[in-house]
């Protein structure tokens, strides 16, 4: 039998599913044997399985230790507020007891199940409609498609200081990422925009692709530290960032698709800048591994010459812009040569990453929820999505669970980051 387990507070609740916020490829922890049982049943044979002799007073020898972990019946209750009224002997003045805060309607849901509505809703994708359902079947309280909207725009306005924190963190941080995809907002294309730093994670959803959509979520504007992003050029008109760090991993499937279908001389070029900028990740990998600031001059000229004179071939190879393939392959080797110093600075400053692959991660969630759901009915409810979209993303980084982060907020009290 295997050893047990270091003691846990409670009972068994490791699965091997993903714990709802962890990352993606992070995979849950495999079930274990726990010390903390929260019921114990003992199975005591009655009889020798040889002989068959009696064994209620034999010594025991041994045991083996089986656990079956199951989650109990839950049903919702009701509870009955009543506020009574008295009459004052002296004066006659009627005076009533006033109702508990929060207590705020006749009939009303209470927070926990306003947050597993949010959470079904908005954490897990589900559609309003299977979210009712889902309560339904598995509490045996199924709200109405309108009290779920309104309990998640109830919980949207509650976390409205926990969405100003996250703004004000990230325009201080040193590196932040910054992406947007297209999003679908009552029957028309409207931008989901993203901007994550740390611990800290921004969601908003605008009618503009373009820098009224970016001014709009607040970051950039006032943002002064290294903007990640891709080779799009509404990126470049925040002036006050100190720097910017454009997207190897954009612009390698660029070179990838001109091996596959340039010229022998295209494939050449397109081959040396692949393998000096895959080089020098390499080289800075090793140098963070080593706690240095930067990847050795020597990788940087080296390697960093490679791919500028890759880029130089590809612009002469191309000059002519003839067809449709030559005018592109002629402005990916420009834009390489003329944003050298943003596609390398993660060579020069080990606090810029490779790619922008953070930003593009937190965006996908945007497109899984158009996916599975189809798309928001309305601005206003794509607000509520990202606004709460940001807040567990924020939450889950800080090591707070989804559906606890939901509870707080649901009751008022949202968890607020801190400083990163």
């Amino acid at each position: 039998m295997a050893p047990s387990p270091k003691p846990e507070p409670k009972s068994l609740r490791k699965t091997t599913g993903r714990k709802p916020g962890r990352p993606k490829g992070q995979p849950g922890v495999t079930m274990q044997l726990t010390d903390h049982p929260d019921r114990v049943i003992r199975h005591e044979p009655g009889e020798c399985s040889g002989c068959g002799a009696g064994l209620k007073d034999a010594a025991e020898t041994g045991m083996e230790r089986r656990q079956v972990t199951e989650i109990p019946e839950v049903k919702a209750t009701v509870t009955e507020h009543q506020m009574i009224e008295k009459t004052c002997p002296c004066c006659g003045q009627a005076t009533r007891a006033a109702a508990p805060d929060g207590v705020n309607a006749p009939v009303q849901y209470g927070p926990r199940a306003a947050a597993l509505a949010a959470y079904l809703w908005h954490g897990q994708f589900l559609s309003r409609d299977r979210a009712c359902q889902a309560l339904g079947d598995m509490f045996g309280c199924e709200p109405s498609p309108g009290a779920i909207a309104a309990m998640t725009k109830k919980i949207a306005v509650f976390i409205s200081p926990a969405i100003k924190k996250i703004v004000q963190a990230l325009i201080a941080s040193e590196v932040a990422h910054f992406d947007e995809t297209r999003f679908r907002v009552a029957g028309k294309l409207a931008w989901v925009h993203s901007a994550s730093a740390g611990r800290f994670v921004l969601v908003t959803v605008h009618a503009k692709r373009g820098t009224d959509g970016m001014n709009a979520a607040g970051v950039l504007p006032a943002f002064a530290g290294i903007a990640c992003h891709d080779a799009w050029a509404p990126y470049d008109t925040c002036t006050g960032a100190a720097g910017h760090a454009l997207c190897n991993s954009h612009v390698l499937r660029e070179l990838t698709a001109v091996t596959e279908i340039g010229t022998d001389l295209d494939v050449i070029w397109a081959r040396q800048a692949i393998d000096a900028l895959l080089a020098l990740k390499q080289a800075a990998d090793a140098a963070r591994e080593a706690g240095q600031a930067a990847v050795s001059r020597e990788d940087r000229v080296k390697h960093g010459t490679y791919y500028t004179d890759a880029a130089k071939a590809g612009i002469a190879l191309n000059a002519a812009r003839r067809t449709k393939l030559q005018k592109k392959r002629h402005a990916l080797a420009t834009r390489m040569l003329k944003r050298a110093g943003d596609y390398l600075r993660f060579a020069r400053d080990l606090r810029v990453p490779f790619d922008n692959n953070e930003a593009e991660r937190v965006i996908r969630m945007s497109k899984l929820r158009i996916k599975v759901s189809g798309c928001m009915r309305s601005m206003a409810g794509a607000e509520t999505f990202c606004a709460i979209r940001s807040y567990l993303a924020t939450a889950s980084r800080h090591g707070i669970g989804w559906l606890d982060a939901l509870i707080l907020a649901a009751q008022g009290t949202p968890f607020i980051p801190g400083d990163a």
